[in-house]
């Protein structure tokens, strides 16, 4: 009776733990069931599993396939299986997911053996699962059992996907997807920040400090917690021996390395070419107004992962920066000791009053003036706040400067700093090849390229001898006197007479000047004389004809270039001579693709023919006049010598022909040089925010001074770069050339090109 009992009671608790087992997987079953029906809330639909949500940034890409930069919320930039090393997929696997290729999005050994070690540590977590979090569930709740249910949702999305996806794209997805900080989302945009390189091009232990950071990126920061990361990247090293990747003794190695990074920050401020990509985002949002998506929607250029490819060449935008940079920190210092004398620093020619009419002017400009404004602050109280000491960087050449400082000195302080602008092309095709906008896009934003307007001084006249050459029949050759010209009071509406003066004083006047010399010296009474004889309508016309769409005053002044233009205008006109009169327009952008790389848009050059090819020869050939015996020679000559070391990297020895122009304003406010060769032209503007800053003495403030220098430093890059191939030939002389260009047969000695130690620039007026 007792055996039977005892019988009775092993069979009733063997149901018991059968029907226990059975209930629970019924329970699990159920609650899969349930959830995959949506009870516990919405699940992605298949488009959506199909076409899981990203934001992909758009990329800037140079005509040398680099990428000079992105937009976006989220800096992604997607790359195929293909485009991964057979190192970083091994890593991953090894560190995340052992049984990834065994099974089916849900690893239930690990789920077990999760179960088993409640609470000490250990996951269940596979790549997939990884994958569906990010991508569906977002935010892990803090709830446990909202927690729970979102567990469950990612197990079921988790086997969808393995269903939609194969194993090799679900790794692609997730390493696309994870954000590994620094505004690095996605495995590429973190290889390119941390390591300078594409992911293919990943060694072993720079793909297992990256997968190491799949952990936590943020706890694993390898720029705050270099030695974390770095031990991080050990187990991650160890694992990849444990999985049979890689033999022992290659781990012993790898192990002992430091952390070898090459931070590349890819911010909106970062970077190169960064006045080009703000340039660039505007022209993009006017694109995307007036070429919307086949189904009618706008293009996101920070979601739709566009490819905008550029005609900027990647190493010539890098030689230009590095130009203006060294010369620029020179400049700037020179400047800085010329200032310790001067009581209104950094103005000249301002009394008290104007002075505070331009310093309040420059706060009303401010982000903390219209911020103020906007709350609803009065003028007082604004006012006041610019005279309250703040924690606050400061721009300098060696580096950030951490201070205290009020806002009003910070903007006084930066009325110290020099600016500068550089714009190289194409002339034959009108390819931009860099473009650099400002010392330091951080700091100042404003575009010296295309948005600043400055006096273009004496760098004007070749079109008023362009002009004289068409219009008049003249050559290289003609000579005019040398002696004062009076345009009288009335004509082209002078209210009074008008006598240029050249910069010598009385001493510079006297005998016969061919045109040659007179461009290059920048004779101020022979450009007078020739534009009241084709008249300054004409000069004009020619300049509209040439791509200069500022308004520019028909008036007898604009030969000694008393208008505002663009470097961006007065490059593109100029390219004109060196492409035998044929205006091409300057064109940044070669194609758009979308995300796919379909074609949206592709451009072409926009092209016009303006002067015979002899003209533009034969200007041309006065503007070799100008670097070959005129104010551009430094760029030619082996001595000379320059106040406090401020053009570094001479003497330059250029021998090949250059076609060029110097233009120095009024009181050395703005310095310019234009040179060309046949397949590269470059314009340089150097000088302050306000006209009123400025050098005192001409041998520093001049435009040989200021600005040639950056060209020169730029171009000796240029041409220690054979791959660029920039032309050390002759311009092209047309046949059967009609006008004369040999002015050596003149037998006026004031005229023959041996004047080598002419490196003193006369100013326009």
């Amino acid at each position: 009776m007792a055996k039977k009992n005892k019988k009775t009671t092993t069979s009733k608790y063997t149901k018991w733990i059968w029907g226990i087992i059975l209930g629970a997987i019924t329970f699990v079953f159920l609650i899969f069931f349930l959830t995959s029906i949506g009870l516990f809330g919405g699940l992605p639909t298949f488009e959506e599993l199909e076409n899981p949500e990203n934001n992909l940034a758009t990329e800037v890409i140079s005509v040398d396939g680099v990428t000079l930069g992105k937009y976006y919320r989220e800096n992604r930039t997607p790359v195929k299986f293909t485009d991964l090393p057979d190192n970083l997929i091994e890593a991953l696997v090894a560190t995340e997911d052992e049984r990834f290729y065994e099974h089916s999005g849900i690893d239930l050994r690990g789920l077990i053996r999760a179960i088993v070690k409640l609470g000490k540590g250990g996951g269940a977590s596979t790549i997939t699962q990884q994958l569906s979090k990010m991508l569906f569930t977002k935010r892990a709740s803090g709830n446990i059992f909202k927690r729970l249910a979102q567990k469950v949702k990612e197990w079921v999305i988790s086997a969808r996907l393995e269903r939609q996806y194969t194993k090799n794209e679900i790794i692609t997805m997730y390493l696309n997807k994870y954000d590994f900080g620094h505004n690095a989302v996605g495995i590429r945009s973190a290889t390119r920040i941390h390591f300078g390189k594409e992911p293919i091009d990943l060694t072993i232990e720079e793909s297992a400090m990256l997968v190491g950071m799949l952990k936590n990126s943020s706890l694993y920061n390898p720029i705050r917690r270099p030695e974390m990361v770095q031990q991080r990247r050990n187990v991650v090293l160890k694992q990849m021996t444990r999985n049979e990747f890689i033999p022992e003794s290659v781990k012993d190695s790898l192990q002992k390395l430091p952390l070898k990074l090459d931070m590349n920050l890819e911010g909106h401020s970062d970077g190169t070419a960064t006045y080009f990509r703000e340039y660039l985002r505007d022209f993009m949002k006017k694109w995307m107004k007036e070429n919307p998506k086949p189904n009618g929607e706008s293009y996101n250029i920070y979601r739709d992962g566009l490819k905008i490819y550029v005609t900027l060449d990647s190493r010539l935008q890098k030689y230009a920066e590095e130009a203006m940079s060294e010369h620029m920190s020179n400049l700037q210092s020179s400047f800085f000791k010329q200032q310790k004398r001067n009581k209104t620093a950094p103005f000249y020619d301002l009394d008290a009053k104007q002075i505070n009419r331009t310093m309040l002017s420059a706060m009303k400009r401010s982000d903390r003036w219209r911020k103020m404004k906007k709350s609803g602050k009065s003028e007082k109280e604004i006012l006041a706040s610019f005279q309250v000491k703040k924690e606050m960087k400061i721009f300098s050449w060696k580096g950030d400067i951490d201070t205290l400082m009020t806002p009003y000195d910070s903007i006084r302080y930066n009325k110290y700093i020099l600016q500068s602008g550089l714009l190289s092309t194409d002339p034959q095709t009108g390819h931009v090849k860099a473009w650099v906008g400002g010392i330091n896009y951080k700091y100042f934003q404003y575009d010296h390229v295309k948005q600043g307007k400055r006096q273009v001084g004496s760098t004007f006249k070749p079109f008023v001898y362009a002009t004289a050459i068409n219009q008049l029949g003249l050559s290289p050759c003609d000579e005019y006197p040398n002696t004062p010209y009076t345009i009288p009071k009335g004509k082209y509406g002078l209210l009074e007479d008008w006598t240029p003066r050249n910069s010598g004083g009385e001493k510079d006047y006297g005998g016969m000047k061919t045109l040659k010399n007179a461009l290059a010296n920048s004779v101020n009474v022979i450009s007078a004389n020739l534009i009241d004889q084709t008249t300054p309508q004409n000069v004009v016309q020619l300049a509209k004809s040439l791509g200069i769409e500022s308004d520019i005053p028909e008036v007898p002044s604009i030969a000694l270039g008393t208008i505002e233009l663009s470097l961006y205008e007065m490059l593109g006109a100029l390219n004109t001579f060196a492409n035998k009169g044929m205006f091409v327009k300057p064109m940044m952008i070669l194609r758009i693709e979308d995300k796919n790389g379909t074609v949206l848009e592709e451009f072409t050059p926009k092209t016009k023919e303006v002067l015979s090819e002899d003209i533009a020869y034969a200007v041309i050939n006065l503007m070799e006049g100008v670097t070959r015996f005129g104010s551009g020679v430094r760029l030619r000559t082996s001595g000379g010598k320059y106040p406090d070391n401020i053009t570094t990297g001479y003497p330059y020895l250029f021998k090949n022909p250059i076609a060029g122009k110097t233009g120095t304003t009024q009181n050395q406010s703005d310095g310019w040089f234009m040179g060309l060769v046949p397949n590269l032209s470059t314009g340089v503007w150097v000088g302050a925010e306000d006209r009123a800053v400025h050098f005192t003495d001409l041998s520093r403030g001049q435009g040989a001074s200021m600005a040639l220098p950056i060209w020169a430093l730029y171009m000796q890059r240029a041409y220690a770069d054979k791959d660029l191939d920039i032309s050390i030939d002759e311009f092209e002389k047309p046949e059967d050339l009609s006008i004369e260009i040999d002015c050596n047969k003149n037998k006026n000695p004031e005229n023959k090109e041996i004047d080598k130690n002419a490196i003193e620039e006369d100013p326009e007026f």
